[in-house]
């Protein structure tokens, strides 16, 4: 699973657990980073997959004004298994091999930068094959205490030891390889990423394209970032 790879489709998979109010902000964002990486590399298609796991609010509406992302709706009751449900559904619809997709992965309740994309690109057309990027509480939701605590406690830097399933980035073939996201209620991410990596794959820890996410202490995935803030950060 080494070598460069020309990737032509990059399917963008978002979970969504009653996110109407934090949803709206996420798919402009991504809409965004949609438009960069047609204008950087228009000849890959792109395909935004939105997960409505058992929401109850108004999240459905929200997606609706978005008629270029695809909606898949379940009751798959664990941030994971909406993932993977997620990814099926995306990858049903790319009819490339898998080694030329790539899957970018984030949540309902963050904004990506408007070169995530592009930098997802780039480094999976270098070879890797699995994308670790970093990501940062929205500091509107943080007071400054708690907020500079953050701050000193994370290595944001490229080589950085985190994982967040806000902003990974894996081809599709190691996806497969690695037995993609396991259905559970948290470390999904963590848990892919380790299988991915004992394939021999190559990878990388990067902070070139930072996603903000929502800096909220009860979250709606138990272990999420939400309970990671929450015992992270002094009370």
């Amino acid at each position: 699973m080494s070598g460069r790879h020309a990737i032509s489709d990059v399917v963008v998979v978002i979970p969504a657990k009653d996110e109407e109010e934090l949803l709206p902000g996420c798919l402009r964002s991504v809409e965004a980073a949609v438009r960069e990486l047609a204008a950087a590399a228009p000849r890959v298609r792109v395909g935004v997959t939105v997960v409505l796991d058992g929401c109850r609010d108004g999240s459905a509406d929200v997606v609706a004004r978005w008629p270029q992302v695809h909606t898949v709706v379940g009751q798959a009751g664990s941030a994971g298994a909406a993932r993977r449900l997620g990814v099926r559904h995306a990858l049903a619809r790319a009819a490339a091999h898998r080694e030329r997709i790539w899957i970018a992965s984030t949540d309902a309740d963050s904004r990506v930068p408007r070169d995530w994309l592009v930098e997802h690109l780039a480094f999976a057309e270098s070879g890797l094959g699995l994308v670790l990027g970093t990501v940062v509480p929205d500091p509107a939701d943080l007071d400054p205490e708690r907020l500079a605590a953050w701050y000193g406690a994370h290595r944001l830097a490229d080589g950085h030891g985190h994982v967040f399933g806000a902003n990974l980035g894996v081809r599709a073939d190691v996806y497969g390889a690695a037995g993609g996201f396991p259905a559970r209620n948290s470390g999904e991410d963590e848990a892919l990423v380790l299988a991915a990596k004992a394939l021999g794959v190559r990878w990388r820890a990067t902070d070139a394209c930072r996603v903000v996410t929502s800096g909220r202490l009860r979250g709606r995935a138990p272990g999420g970032f939400a309970d990671y803030l929450a015992a992270a950060l002094p009370s």
